[in-house]
């Protein structure tokens, strides 16, 4: 059995004295692929990020890298030219697909699908390739191959003709198009995407409508009906709640909540988000939702603080630093507006640091989670598992999430201002039996499909 994924289970960094130090990494699939236990002949092929991942490599030749540095699980890391990289995960899979699956771009300026980008499509052609080349040479006779999201959709038919013998199955985390979106693509440029996911035995997706969006894209572009040899699958991801519970009630998480009360203050009702600074999570409407409810309802000043973490994504995109520091820009001038000398509207981070981050979920009265697109959202799943009184959600219509907790959310419209706002009012006024009732109900739905669970179903799939 096989992974394929950019970003692997461990990361390097060279130190000062030249020695390479590992950091395992987090999120569902190290998680899923731990489900399947060592004894399981497993390889992970994944890509070189930085100098210290290409360091590693080398210092490997190219084979696995050392189980000790990996949790054990046996990886094989790629170190694709850096320029190549580049162009294909910058140029291709998050400036070009992430723009499109979540439906970003300004289209009276953009896209533009000139030279440049079919230069970068040539290095998205070859990125796709060495992964191909890589599966094929480390996987057995019949082997079955996990190949995971947008960077590597063309790799199932690469893969497929240097393997047929393999189960290849492709798995998408990002929402998918509608077609007349997809089609802003150049018509070659979206019948290779799409024939190069066909190219795996089962294509699955984090919700019925994404998966949906992909049939209806197929059929749109290539012409009525999905071959024969592809299965369309739908498998949602749910939070680990084990692992939450656990880790919120260690001590670096009770220290963190001790500094954020005291930021607070005393008696005060919390709404809480934790998101990247990407652009689909839609941080600024938030904030401005949050100041027209201090505007519309100004007997909740002094009364309620927004903990906004905003941790930098993708900071070498110019997009994104831009919208970073528009969403400081903003925070700060809700807090010179409304702010008084004991009272802090706006409580931002923009530091990541997962223990604070679970220490605002355990105080959470509220959790805003309004994404304009978002192929699942687990922010949404997990703040419900650790909150200790128990959570009102308000949650945008355009998550995955909303598929399986839309019913005891609150939900919005992402671009609503004023709807959303309205929404934060009611979720504050909810007394405390209502939430945590609610907040019960939202942390077993979230837990349904636990991150182990979502892995070995699609392996069962794929075997069947």
């Amino acid at each position: 059995m096989l992974v394929a994924s950019n970003r692997g289970p461990v990361s390097y960094e060279v130190l000062e004295n030249g020695s390479l130090h590992a950091k395992r990494g987090g999120g569902g699939l190290v998680s899923g692929l731990s489900a399947i236990g060592p004894d399981t002949d497993a390889v992970w092929v994944c890509a070189a990020l930085g100098d210290g991942d290409r360091e590693a490599v080398r210092r490997t030749g190219g084979g696995l890298l050392p189980t000790e540095e990996t949790g054990g699980q046996r990886v094989r890391m790629l170190d694709i030219d850096a320029a190549v990289f580049a162009d294909a995960y910058n140029g291709i899979a998050n400036s070009v697909l992430w723009f499109v699956h979540h439906m970003l771009y300004q289209t009276p300026l953009e896209p533009v699908f000139d030279a440049e980008f079919r230069r970068q499509w040539a290095s998205y052609e070859a990125y796709n390739r060495a992964f191909a080349e890589a599966l094929a040479e480390e996987a057995a006779d019949g082997a079955a191959v996990l190949i995971q999201d947008y960077h590597l959709a063309l790799a199932p038919r690469m893969l497929r003709r240097l393997r047929p013998d393999l189960r290849i199955g492709h798995f998408s985390h990002t929402p998918w198009a509608p077609p007349d979106y997809f089609r802003l693509l150049p018509d070659d440029i979206a019948a290779e995407l799409l024939t190069g996911i066909l190219g795996a035995d089962r294509a699955a997706f984090l919700t019925r409508r994404w998966a949906d969006a992909f049939t209806d894209c197929c059929h749109a572009v290539l012409g009525p009906g999905i071959p024969s040899g592809t299965r369309i699958g739908v498998h949602g991801l749910g939070a680990d709640a084990d692992f939450l519970r656990e880790r919120a009630h260690r001590p670096d998480v009770t220290e963190r909540m001790a500094v954020l009360r005291a930021e607070i203050g005393e008696g005060r009702r919390t709404i809480v988000r934790v998101d990247r600074t990407e652009l689909s999570k839609n941080i600024v409407r938030g904030l401005l939702a949050y100041r027209q409810l201090l505007d519309d309802h100004p007997e909740w000043r002094e009364r309620v603080v927004h903990l906004a973490f905003a941790y930098p994504s993708r900071q070498d995109l110019a997009v994104y630093r831009d919208y970073t520091a528009e969403v400081q820009r903003v925070a700060q001038e809700i807090n010179s507006h409304y702010g008084t000398p004991g009272w802090t509207p706006v409580v931002l981070h923009v530091k990541d640091d997962f223990a604070r981050s679970l220490a605002a979920y355990r105080l959470a009265d509220v959790a805003l989670v309004n994404p304009i697109r978002d192929g699942m959202n687990l922010v949404a799943k997990e703040v419900p598992v650790v909150s200790d009184e128990g959570c009102a959600l308000v949650l945008s219509r355009e998550a995955g999430a909303y598929e399986e907790l839309g019913e005891d959310a609150i939900v919005v419209n992402p671009y609503d201002i004023g709807g959303t706002a309205d929404a934060l009012h009611a979720a504050l006024g909810w007394a405390g039996g209502e939430r945590a009732e609610r907040s019960k109900r939202l942390a077993a739905a979230a837990t349904a499909l636990p991150p182990a669970q979502w892995f070995l179903d699609q392996l069962g799939a794929l075997g069947r």
